[in-house]
């Protein structure tokens, strides 16, 4: 009798206990904030910006100058889907001017009289179709309209771009612009000479922005972006001079290759036989010679930009009927 007193006790005492963890488990979700599910939305936005390339007619070793000397402009559009809130996808499409030029680079510098003596310049617009997948160092909110004001963000991915660098005949000879890839400037296409270099190539942007919200549906954000690339001729500098200039395509190619001797800097007008004269009296009366044109790591460019950010509202959706 006893036995079955305590038996019937402990289930009584059992019963009560898991009916009071049920229901302290549910005060305790109760009390559990609810957090919701992200909803992915997009945006569309359209930038303005700043272009500076590096490569050998301005190197990254000098860094202020090889920004700030040659910088040139960027039109972008771009179209964001945020998946989830500290990842988004974008693609881009964007128009950039670079520009590099050895005369306005080295003036007045005897650091770099050797760029001084080639003589070279360049401009090129390039087109550039780029992925990248945006990490927001801090997460949105939980919808399109939750943003928060600040997300800081780092970007990384691939890009395509169109080119075609050119330069100014000499003022003796028109001072025209002229496409200089098919000119084989250093030789290219000749019988043992290198191929003709791509107009088109790949490169790897790695940047850092920041998004400030505006109001509900609009977005204002701020970034800079370096472009790796995988081509050295963004410039039409990247190799040797030719061993015999005379066997270029044409006169034009002949004039463009090897510009040392030219008197007057063709892009600005500059004068410089002055600096001719003084490195000819530092050398014993002779300019330095090199084979080198170019050479060394392929070129890169940074973009910078302000975006203006449309926030495309998501579709409400609701229960169906019953």
């Amino acid at each position: 009798m006893r036995k079955r007193i305590l038996l019937i006790s402990t289930l009584y005492l059992l019963g009560i206990g898991y009916s009071q963890a049920q229901l302290f488990s549910s005060k305790k979700n109760y009390n559990k904030p609810y957090k919701a599910k992200f909803e992915p939305y997009s945006s569309v936005g359209f930038g303005l910006g700043t272009s500076s390339y590096y490569g050998e007619l301005s190197p990254i070793a000098d860094p202020v100058n090889a920004t700030f000397k040659m910088m040139r402009w960027n039109v972008t559009a771009n179209y964001v889907r945020h998946f989830t809130p500290r990842f988004s996808g974008r693609a881009s499409l964007t128009l950039a001017r670079l520009s590099g030029d050895d005369y306005t680079f080295s003036k007045g510098r005897p650091k770099f009289d050797g760029q001084f003596l080639r003589n070279l310049h360049f401009r090129n617009d390039v087109k550039e179709l780029a992925i990248t997948g945006i990490f927001n160092i801090l997460p949105e909110g939980r919808n399109a309209f939750d943003r928060p004001f600040f997300v800081p963000y780092l970007f990384a991915g691939i890009a395509v771009f169109a080119h075609n660098p050119k330069a100014k005949t000499p003022v003796d000879a028109g001072n025209n612009w002229v496409a200089l890839q098919p000119l084989g400037t250093e030789g290219q296409g000749l019988s043992g000479g290198a191929k003709p270099y791509s107009l088109v190539s790949a490169a790897i942007p790695v940047g850092i922005g920041f998004r400030f919200r505006f109001n509900r549906n609009w977005d204002i954000s701020a970034e800079a972006g370096m472009r790796f690339t995988a081509t050295d001729y963004l410039d039409d500098a990247g190799g040797l001079y030719p061993s015999n200039p005379n066997d270029l395509a044409n006169p034009t190619a002949i004039l463009l290759s090897n510009r040392i001797l030219e008197p007057t800097a063709a892009r600005k007008g500059g004068d410089r036989i002055p600096g001719l004269q003084r490195i000819a009296a530092e050398n014993g009366g002779d300019l330095p010679t090199t084979n080198a044109r170019g050479g060394g790591n392929n070129d890169m460019y940074l973009l910078t930009a302000i975006h203006i950010n449309y926030i495309i509202a998501p579709k409400i959706k609701c229960p169906p009927l019953r």
